[in-house]
Parts: structure tokens; sequence; C-alpha cells
């Protein structure tokens, strides 16, 4: 199991670094309903990981993606595609980004954060987690190889359980501070929004080609 769980860690980091949806969850947090909304957000997050990891590691072990000489071909050519993916993005990204000078545009919906419920807090959390092209790529890469690593159904469900905890840090991370340091938080939370948005993209990038490359590697030798 460990293994698996060293084979997972950094595609779960990955996931972990999202700028968009922090900047939402600190902007939640230092709103009137900073409590509600937050601790929403966080869990339609969680739910949102573990929904698609779940679905994907009952479809690959349905599918008998581990095979008894080592992954299948099938998870070569999973890993490729996604990798590939990935790329298109970074490229995707590095065209629309902005120019020196320039503030970075954030989704329209981020403007009517103060007037959400936790409902809505929870179902926006859901999906930037679950349907984000990034997350669902690497989560759903993640969860394909915790099936074909030959783990029992249970070590299986313990790694996926790693997965949605550290795929969540960032998230956990503000949630935490403002706990523990209720309106002093402000400032610091502060702090990590700024840097945050006028680096996305940078940071994106960055994760869309390591994560890209690393794939198409991976994807490779899992066919030759």
């Amino acid at each position: 199991m460990g293994s698996a769980i060293g084979e997972m860690l950094p595609l779960a980091i990955g996931i972990a670094i999202s700028p968009v949806p922090i900047i939402a969850i600190i902007l939640m947090l230092i709103s009137p309903k900073a409590r509600s909304n937050g601790l929403a957000f966080l869990g339609g997050w969680l739910l949102g990981l573990a929904l698609v990891g779940t679905v994907v590691l009952i479809v690959a072990n349905n599918a008998e993606v581990a095979t008894s000489s080592g992954p299948s071909r099938t998870v070569g050519a999973i890993r490729l595609v996604l990798g590939l993916l990935l790329l298109v993005l970074a490229w995707r990204r590095f065209k629309t980004r902005p120019g020196a000078g320039e503030e970075a545009s954030m989704p329209k919906w981020m403007r009517a954060l103060d007037t959400f419920t936790p409902t809505r807090s929870l179902a926006i959390g859901a999906l930037l987690s679950g349907v984000n092209p990034k997350n669902l790529i690497l989560c759903a890469t993640a969860a394909a190889g915790i099936a074909q690593s030959g783990l029992s159904g249970f070590q299986q469900a313990v790694v996926l359980l790693v997965l949605v905890v550290v795929g969540s840090l960032g998230l956990i991370a503000p949630v935490g501070v403002y706990f523990a340091m209720g309106d002093k938080a402000t400032k610091a939370l502060d702090g990590w929004k700024a840097w945050l948005a006028a680096n996305n993209a940078t940071v994106m990038i960055v994760l869309f080609v390591v994560f890209g490359v690393t794939l198409v590697g991976k994807g490779i030798g899992g066919l030759s």
C-alpha cells in the first residue's frame, strides 16, 4: 500500500495546488457567512474528489486494469491521452495569460460570493474539484493507478481517502488558519489571495507542463 500512496501523492499535490478555488474559499472566509460557506465549500470539494475517484476506481477495477505481468496497456494509453490533454491545456493557458502589468481576470461567479448560501457553496466546491479539467485528469489518473496496484478493496479505499485529503490541503490550510486565528487571519489570508491572483497563470502553466510530460512519459512506457 505504501508504494501505491507514493505513486499517488504527486498527483494529489497537483490537485491541492488550485489557485482559483483557494482564492474562492479565502474570499468566503472573509465574508459575513465565513463559517457556514467556508465549511460547505470545503465539504463540496472533498465530495467532488471522492466521487470522481470512486467512480474511476470502480470502472477501472471492473475493467481489470491490473494484470499479472503489471500495468495493462490500457492504463498506459489512458495516461498518454491525459498527459497530452494537460499539455494542450498548458498551451491554451499560456496563450491567454495576462500581459505584463495586467490583472488576471477571475470567474464572474466570484463577484457574488457574499450572496452565496451554504448549499450553493457546497455545489460550487464539488464542481471545482470534480469537473475542473486539471483536477479531473489528475484524480482520474491517480484512481486508475490505485486500481492497477493489486491492492484489496479496503486498501484501495484507504489510498483513495489519502488522495482526497492530500488533494484538499490547499483549501484545508486557509480554513484551519481562519478557525485558529479568527478575525486576525484576515491579513494573512489577504496576502495569500493577492499572491495567488497575481501568479495564477504561471502556477497553472507549470503544473500542466510538469504533470503532462510525466503522464506522457509513463503512458509511452506503459505501451512499450
